[in-house]
């Protein structure tokens, strides 16, 4: 399934759905981010998904981290949440969803690194080289903000 995102763009197709959902900031002791090329559009972004009835949002951020890179992860805590009304994707299935992001910083506990049918690429990018990847703007500014170790949120699993 393809994926259009549109950033406060007058040209935008009005939201129809909104889903919770979680990205993760995994990194490793070396300080690696784990970032994942996404299928659907085929940028770099974290990786997460959407929140499952029956989970708490800790689990969606385990499960969607495993699924998408086949690292065991364990949540650390909460960075920040996204709810920008003017940040919609387009799916080819007809669903227009508004965002509603909520990044969690998390760090790896085992599995090995693997792909899955919502990535082509998987890897450990040192912070520096994050820059040379082709990351959606509203991802980026995930990443700065989960870098940021001032900037803690706790939160009940």
């Amino acid at each position: 399934m393809g994926r259009i995102d549109y950033l406060h763009d007058p040209a935008a197709p009005p939201a129809n759905s909104v889903v919770p959902s979680v990205v993760a900031l995994v990194q490793n002791d070396a300080g690696q981010v784990l970032m994942i090329k996404r299928s659907d559009n085929g940028r770099w972004a974290l990786p997460g998904g959407g929140h499952d009835v029956g989970e708490s949002i800790s689990d969606t951020v385990v499960r969607e981290v495993w699924e998408e890179t086949g690292v065991k992860a364990e949540v650390v805590d909460m960075s920040g949440i996204y709810t920008d009304p003017g940040h919609v994707m387009q799916y080819d299935d007809g669903e227009v969803r508004q965002q509603f992001s909520i990044c969690f910083r998390a760090r790896p506990v085992g599995g090995e690194l693997r792909t899955s049918n919502e990535t082509t690429e998987v890897r450990w990018v040192a912070p520096a080289d994050l820059s040379e990847l082709d990351i959606h703007p509203t991802m980026r500014l995930r990443i700065e903000h989960a870098m940021d170790r001032r900037q803690t949120t706790p939160y009940i699993g």
